[in-house]
């Protein structure tokens, strides 16, 4: 379930009672006593990357600040209820926190988020992606400094394109090229297809590539104008019904997440994976302990994200973290420097080559260290350059909740409807006329 999101703390007050008792109990942290501040920052899962970058950078302060990191939960929707729920509160010991791109426009119209002035946001923007920027911004001003920047490819096993008789990265690879060989050789195209964000991800990035947007206007917030049903809605619809309706498709195809698909590829029947960039790094991992063979590895392959329309550039999707700083932190200002110590080039090629997720800075992928260890890095640089983000609006949540509901299960999609009902339940939802 997806929970309602409005702008403006008076419509958050049953999340601001419960921050509160968290307060009031001891669970919500809190600045330090005399001496250097201490910093708290909240960040996503990793392994531990964030973690060792907050040390460095404690130690570059030269004891101005420390940074102590405090670990939120795997799923985005739950890591924005429980900044949410401290945010409302205006908790004074949050100062830092990772936070997913699609969450940054609420946050920011609801006040919770300290914006960086002009200058500050000139550090933080120059050489960065833009789709980054753009996933930062907030009704012309950065309300976070992107960090790492994600995106999906095509990753695939040579040995299977060679026996359909097909090259992934030539111009104008298609879904249906990519469909048509999985199924001539057997074999599976792996996505995420589960009732959660990874689907709207999907969803988003073929709507894109086959030319539309989910809504325009994301600033007008309720007011928003819904472009789903449209040509390029219905084009991405015949693209997921097409695979959830053939033999390409992944058994569990409904409930299949980023690693039940990374898994498919490494089976008997695996051929075909749209994924992060994570991969490369989960894959020689795996083998390297021996849970997957190394001649698996030896057969991956890799390309541009699959063109909706041939002739058309894909436009894969965009994810990854930015950091924000929180409007009620007692120490905005070292908080903003510390931000500022882990974008640098520097820490973001750090954190690609230890937790394997890709820069949000360009300049980090022609990096003699970073291209030996990413053999892709030229491709994931392109493909970030290329992607499109998720809409832009204070109401995103309501928005993918509205979208996955109407499109799940995939092989229930159906391009002469889905996208319509989706965009009247849309609708509905973002007028109060529905409830998600």
């Amino acid at each position: 379930m997806v929970e309602r999101s409005r702008t403006g703390p008076g419509r958050r007050a049953v999340r601001g009672s419960v921050a509160t008792a968290l307060l009031a109990s001891g669970l919500a942290a809190c600045g330090g006593g005399g001496g250097a501040p201490t910093l708290h920052w909240y960040v996503n899962p990793d392994n531990g990357g964030q973690d060792r970058l907050a040390r460095a950078c404690s130690a570059a302060s030269g004891g101005r600040y420390r940074i102590e990191t405090a670990l939120l939960p795997a799923d985005a929707s739950q890591q924005r209820e429980q900044l949410v729920r401290r945010l409302a509160a205006k908790d004074s010991g949050l100062d830092l926190m990772s936070l997913d791109p699609v969450f940054v426009a609420e946050a920011a119209n609801a006040g919770f988020l300290r914006p960086f002035t002009p200058a500050e946001a000139a550090g933080f923007t120059q050489g960065v992606f833009p789709a980054a920027v753009r996933s930062s911004t907030w009704k012309g001003r950065l309300y976070a400094a992107p960090f790492w920047a994600g995106t999906q490819v095509l990753w695939y096993r040579r040995s299977v394109a060679r026996k359909a008789g097909v090259d992934p990265a030539a111009p104008g690879f298609t879904w249906d090229k990519m469909i048509d060989a999985a199924e001539r050789t057997g074999t599976t195209v792996g996505e995420q297809g589960n009732k959660y964000e990874g689907y709207m991800v999907w969803i988003n990035a073929l709507v894109e590539s086959a030319g539309g947007h989910v809504l325009t206007g994301g600033e007008d917030g309720a007011k928003a104008r819904i472009t789903i049903d449209g040509p390029a809605g219905r084009r991405a619809a015949g693209v997921i019904r097409r695979l959830a309706r053939s033999r390409a498709a992944s058994p569990t195809l409904a409930t299949d997440i980023e690693e039940q698909a990374r898994s498919l590829l490494n089976g008997p029947r695996g051929g075909f994976l749209l994924n992060w960039g994570y991969v490369w790094q989960a894959e020689t991992g795996d083998a390297k302990a021996g849970t997957i063979a190394g001649s698996v590895v030896d057969d991956l392959g890799w390309a541009p994200y699959p063109q909706v329309t041939e002739g058309v550039k894909a436009k894969p999707p965009f994810g990854g973290i930015e950091l924000a700083v929180g409007a009620y932190g007692r120490h905005k200002a070292e908080a903003v420097d510390a931000a500022r110590c882990v974008t640098t080039a520097d820490n973001m090629k750090r954190y690609m080559l230890d937790s394997g997720n890709p820069a949000a800075r360009a300049a980090v992928y022609d990096d003699p260290e970073v291209v030996k260890r990413f053999p892709m890095a030229g491709l994931l640089r392109d493909s970030i350059d290329a992607a499109a983000p998720r809409p832009v609006t204070p109401y995103y949540g309501d928005v993918s909740g509205a979208i996955q509901s109407r499109w799940h299960p995939p092989a229930s999609v159906d391009p002469a409807t889905t996208p319509r009902r989706s965009a009247s339940f849309i609708s509905q939802v973002l007028r109060d006329k529905a409830l998600l």
